[in-house]
């Protein structure tokens, strides 16, 4: 099943670039607005435009209501990555990552009322565990109980965009075509750079983190935008070949490979994360993450 290796290209990936993007993050990132972060994403969709082009002539022939609708798709998911990123400039990227998997919850939500679709009694219990889960991770421990309101509306709001983006995507790619669809999703990308461009204070910041950080950003971010280019491709890729509940359940394993990448980073490579090892750390969240993958396959079935 060839599909199953473009879906677990998904989250191994993805967990490497959220590591990443919370070093950079936390690195260069730290006082200024990670809006500027996104410029790099929309520049990399940017760069290939040209070779979709030349190699799928089909891109321009679709109706422009449907070039519309796939250039919401790719703001949608950089609305989506803005909010990731403004949780990930607080939060532990494994605190962080479980909440994506509210998206195939969504996802369900959405096709009830969009496509009449009707959820089993075990989906709604999968998707009580995704909620229970993502809410024990927003306690802080120790002392008193302290809700983290932010970091739940952030993560939900961009749960809730990456759902809406892989429906758009997943409809086109199908009617459509798979490299047509990317190319109008990347355009809608795109035009997020530019309008972080355009405002005067980000243009500014992102001049002079190119000019003092000019190396590292290349070398770091270049490599982590491809990282996480091959991750959606791939995952989108699976879209087409398998059905969606499918390929969700399996991108829900990114939260444990990125607990399992952030446990690794902290024991070998301490200078570059900050992962939280207590025993008590562990426990919770390896509980969240049982929690919230478990939750995932039962909405799935």
């Amino acid at each position: 099943m060839s599909w199953l290796l473009f879906a677990f290209s998904g989250p191994i990936l993805w967990a490497i670039s959220t590591h990443l993007d919370k070093y950079l993050v936390e690195r260069y990132f730290k006082d200024t607005s990670v809006a500027v972060l996104l410029v790099f994403t929309a520049l990399m969709g940017l760069v290939l435009l040209p070779f979709i082009w030349v190699f799928e002539p089909g891109v321009a022939k679709i109706p422009i209501w449907s070039v519309l609708v796939i250039v919401s798709s790719g703001l949608l998911y950089m609305g989506a990555m803005f909010f990731y990123l403004e949780a990930l400039q607080r939060e532990e990227a494994s605190t962080v990552a479980p909440f994506f998997q509210a998206s195939p919850l969504f996802a369900y939500a959405l096709g009830y009322v969009v496509l009449g679709e009707r959820l089993l009694a075990t989906q709604l219990f999968g998707g009580g565990l995704i909620v229970g889960g993502a809410i024990l991770l927003s306690i802080r421990p120790g002392g008193a109980i302290a809700f983290k309101t932010r970091l739940v509306v952030l993560m939900l709001a961009c749960a809730l965009c990456v759902a809406l983006s892989s429906l758009i995507f997943k409809i086109f790619a199908v009617s459509t075509e798979f490299w047509t669809t990317t190319f109008w999703t990347f355009v809608g990308e795109a035009m997020i750079g530019a309008a972080i461009l355009a405002a005067p204070a980000h243009r500014r910041q992102f001049v002079h983190l190119f000019k003092v950080h000019r190396t590292a950003l290349i070398g770091i971010n270049a490599s982590n935008e491809l990282i996480n280019l091959g991750g959606s491709l791939g995952a989108r890729y699976a879209l087409m070949l398998a059905p969606l509940s499918v390929v969700q359940a399996i991108t829900s394993t990114s939260t444990l490979f990125v607990f399992l990448f952030g446990m690794a980073i902290s024991i070998l490579f301490p200078g570059f994360g900050r992962e939280e090892l207590s025993a008590k750390a562990l426990a919770t969240k390896g509980v969240c993450a049982v929690l919230i993958v478990a939750g995932v396959i039962l909405i799935s079935r």
